[in-house]
């Protein structure tokens, strides 16, 4: 199965990294999923929550309260204002 390389940063801390099936994010025009293979794609991050399911099928929620997504050539970065609760993993 296909994956994608996921990095999520906050300014001072790495919140997860790794390989994925699937990313969803709120974006400021509303819910984006990524998948492989999905076109490029640059946005602006809104208050909710980013989902990762990893490669194994197990899934990782993380509150933001902003930030950007860029995903091109199967590599997606969000750099995240995280909300509470967010630890490095």
């Amino acid at each position: 199965m296909a994956s994608i390389t996921v990095d999520i940063v906050a300014p001072d801390q790495t919140l997860w990294s790794g390989t994925a099936r699937s990313v969803t994010a709120p974006t400021v025009e509303g819910s984006i999923g990524l998948l492989p293979h999905h076109e490029p794609v640059l946005s602006v991050l809104a208050v909710g929550v980013v989902a990762v399911v990893s490669d194994d099928g197990s899934r990782t929620e993380l509150p933001i309260t902003g930030g950007f997504l860029s995903f091109d050539h199967d590599t997606v970065t969000i750099v995240a204002d995280p909300g509470s609760g967010v630890a490095a993993s």
